[in-house]
């Protein structure tokens, strides 16, 4: 593994660390600042794309409000790197709590890719796409091909 790929793989982490602790500071830090026309910009499942930095954000600060609890494992992880760019591919496998509050929980799964530019502090997430992964009931069971 490359340093450049520890790195990355180090703040990618840190992104989802600080959406399961509600940690808007650190997930500011994390976002890049923005120069001239190029925006950041962020795609939550099922929400149309959300570009500009304070937008960004502001859609997190939404999410940590309304979001009692979330845990998430990353699996799949890939990073591709081409000089000051980086792409890092993953499944995000999501645990929160469900419609009943802290007595029950809800799993989903969802396939990202988070795009990091290089910055004189550091590597710096650009863009962020979340995609749902639809489970089957075959999913659910933990048996596939059995109905």
């Amino acid at each position: 593994m490359s340093v450049d790929t520890a790195a990355i793989e180090a703040v990618n982490q840190a992104f989802y660390t600080a959406i399961e602790n509600a940690d808007l500071d650190r997930m500011t830090e994390i976002w890049a600042e923005e120069t001239g026309a190029e925006q950041v910009g962020c795609v939550h499942p099922g929400w149309p794309i959300v570009t500009g930095r304070a937008e960004v954000l502001r859609s997190w600060a939404l999410i940590m409000a309304n979001t009692p609890y979330i845990q998430f494992v990353l699996t799949d992880v890939n990073v591709m790197v081409h000089g000051d760019v980086a792409v890092l591919t993953c499944e995000e496998n999501i645990l929160t709590a469900g419609d009943e509050g802290d007595s029950s929980f809800a799993a989903g799964k969802v396939v990202a890719s988070n795009t990091f530019v290089k910055t004189p502090e550091g590597w710096r997430l650009w863009l962020h796409h979340g995609s749902p992964v639809l489970q089957t009931e075959d999913d659910e069971d933990g048996e596939e091909g059995v109905s």
